[in-house]
């Protein structure tokens, strides 16, 4: 059966969504035709909405009408913009029991000595300041597989999947308080991953971040090894020492088996990126229910992009298992709210043009669908960026709204997995996690289809249900927690993505 031109998401809703590009005099509701054409994937008024009223989706606010708005008409920037509303946060008010699956599901992973459990076997090479960044990925291009040739110079080490040099463009010429200590977090957190056999950290000598001051802070003694280029001698010496402590591990990283374990071991990070007005309607929600499959297995789902919460949080704030967790998630709103004026910006400057022209209008609008990814169950924990990741369930992380910063985050609180979801078509990698990428329309993964993993335009096509797409996402990060390649790994995405969140001023 042909679906209908137009998806409702809430009896409330004074929108519809085009599912495809609708000419004028497209029938969107009873009695209601489209004026003028209506983009794929934007809003369509099917009822009068004066200058000033709510408009809604979802059945909640998404912004209001900047002139008045007549049945039939485009719903977008032009006549719809931000406007204060009170939020009743309403704290724990929707808690329910989450119960556990009696059998968990299982995957392949590696037990590391230490109990924990990877989805993927890297050598690190981590860099201190951004003048060791050159070094550090001379080292790793000497064992850097080529993704269109096939010549694999660990073609003897099938155990290991990769040494990945991961820079960054700080390190030094910054305050030593919090934008040092939010640096070393992130570092840290990635010298302490699961996903790790060996790392190496590689420094100037003469920068603010000196390693020494990083093992210390973040207890790293005996977990690396640790080089300064001034120390060692220069370049040529430091990368010969550095490719030397690489082919000293690999025999050992080698040594790995993979063996049964329980989706427990999960921890999943929630991304999304080049979201388009269906991203709240397949990618998003099919993730979300994907996200509860997870956690009644036992498993950790991780959202985050804070200011892509914006407007929204008072939906997971009555999720939250305490007042504590949720007074901490509004706590970081505010402190956002405060965080864009101080830099002359305001949080409406989120979404981005691309979303907009996949039609998201406000930030309010794209925070409801974002945060979809998160499914239903309780949040139990939040989590400052880069923290440790250590409660089992829903968690929230703060972090930017841009995904590299955002997953970077993700992945150094402890993250052995990442789900991407995209609109416009982001290309994306995280390692050493491997990112699983999911399309919210066909057309768009038909013209990406080497670069994502899931289609989940099937919702909108209607031979899909949101919950079968979800079951299809879970099984599938079974899969790949168990070492199937993602087609972002295929093609060696993931170190050029490392971006940890860089704050306060550049001295």
């Amino acid at each position: 059966m042909t679906p209908a031109p137009v998806i409702r998401l809430h009896p409330d809703d004074g929108v519809v969504i085009a599912r495809a590009s609708l000419p004028p005099g497209t029938v969107v509701a009873d009695g209601v035709s489209a004026v003028e054409r209506i983009p794929s994937g934007h809003k369509v008024a099917i009822k009068p909405i004066a200058v000033g009223e709510p408009v809604k989706r979802y059945g909640q606010i998404i912004g209001f009408a900047t002139q008045a708005i007549a049945p039939g008409q485009h719903v977008h920037t032009q006549n719809c913009g931000m406007g204060d509303f009170s939020k009743d946060y309403a704290y724990c008010a929707d808690v329910k029991p989450t119960p556990n699956f009696d059998l968990p599901a299982t995957f392949e992973g590696i037990r590391r000595p230490d109990g924990r459990v990877a989805t993927r076997n890297y050598i690190g090479i981590l860099t201190s300041v951004n003048c060791s960044a050159h070094v550090a990925g001379l080292v790793a291009d000497v064992f850097k597989k080529n993704p269109f040739t096939g010549e694999n110079p660990l073609a003897d080490f099938p155990n290991v999947d990769g040494v990945v040099a991961l820079t960054h463009k700080t390190g030094c010429g910054m305050t030593q308080h919090e934008p040092l200590a939010l640096l070393r977090r992130t570092l840290g957190g990635y010298a302490r991953h699961v996903n790790f056999s060996n790392v190496i950290v590689l420094g100037l000598g003469c920068e603010v971040n000196q390693i020494g001051g990083l093992m210390e802070e973040q207890k790293l003694a005996g977990r690396l090894r640790a080089m300064d280029i001034q120390e060692v001698g220069g370049t040529r010496k430091t990368m010969e020492a550095g490719v030397a402590f690489v082919r000293e591990t690999l025999a050992d990283a080698n040594k790995v088996k993979r063996e049964a374990v329980p989706a427990s071991e999960l921890t999943v990070a929630l991304q999304c990126g080049g979201s388009d007005g269906y991203s709240g309607v397949s990618a998003n929600p099919a993730l979300g229910a994907a996200s509860d499959l997870i956690v009644r297995h036992g498993g950790t789902v991780v959202l985050s992009e804070t200011p892509e919460t914006y407007g929204a949080e008072h939906l997971l704030t009555r999720r939250a298992v305490s007042r504590e967790v949720g007074e901490k998630l509004v706590g970081l709103m505010r402190w956002w709210e405060e965080y864009t004026e101080r830099e002359g910006a305001e949080m409406n400057a989120n979404p981005s043009p691309g979303n907009k022209a996949g039609g998201l209008t406000t930030i309010l609008e794209k925070s409801l669908g974002a945060m979809a990814k998160a499914g239903t169950t309780n949040l139990v924990d939040v989590l400052n960026y880069a923290e440790a990741i250590t409660k089992k369930g829903f968690v929230f992380m703060d972090t930017p709204g841009y995904d590299p910063v955002a997953a970077t985050g993700q992945v150094a609180g402890g993250a052995n997995l990442v789900c991407f979801t995209t609109g416009r078509g982001s290309v994306f990698g995280c390692k050493p996690a491997p990112s699983i990428k999911l399309a919210t329309n066909t057309a768009m993964y038909q013209r990406m289809e080497e670069d994502m993993d899931v289609n989940c335009g099937t919702i909108l096509e209607g031979s899909e249900t949101v919950e079968e797409c979800g079951k299809r996402i879970f099984d599938l990060i079974l899969k790949t927690a168990s070492g199937q390649p993602t087609k972002s790994e295929s093609l060696g995405f993931g170190g050029a993505e490392f971006a940890p969140w860089v704050l306060g001023a550049t001295m």
